[in-house]
């Protein structure tokens, strides 16, 4: 009776401690999904550019920076093709972008 319990106990042995594995690695996982969630509802909102800083253009939408520089990389996310994180203002690589009635680059 002894040899079939013991039998019976070592046999069960491997399903417990997956069992006991499972549990543990579903409970690390919720808390780190739930640490993730908590960090990103933490997290600020991307602050707005100046309006200054942004002008309308028909088609482009709202590039950054200074329209009339040569160098504007004219995009919604960098500021400048030289001088990425800027400012505009007073930038030593200023060149001025020089544009024909008809839309056409002098």
């Amino acid at each position: 009776m002894l040899t079939a319990l013991l039998i019976f106990f070592l046999g069960l042995t491997p399903w417990l401690l997956s069992l006991l594995v499972m549990k543990s690695s579903e409970t690390q996982a919720r808390e780190r999904i739930a640490a993730a969630r908590l960090a990103v509802a933490n997290r600020s909102l991307r602050t707005q550019l100046q309006t200054a800083d942004r002008t309308y253009i028909e088609g482009l939408g709202y590039p950054i920076g200074d329209i009339t520089c040569e160098y504007n990389a004219r995009s919604n996310y960098i500021r400048c093709a030289v001088n990425p994180e800027g400012p505009c203002q007073d930038c030593r690589y200023y060149k001025a972008r020089t544009i024909d009635v008809r839309g056409e680059k002098i």
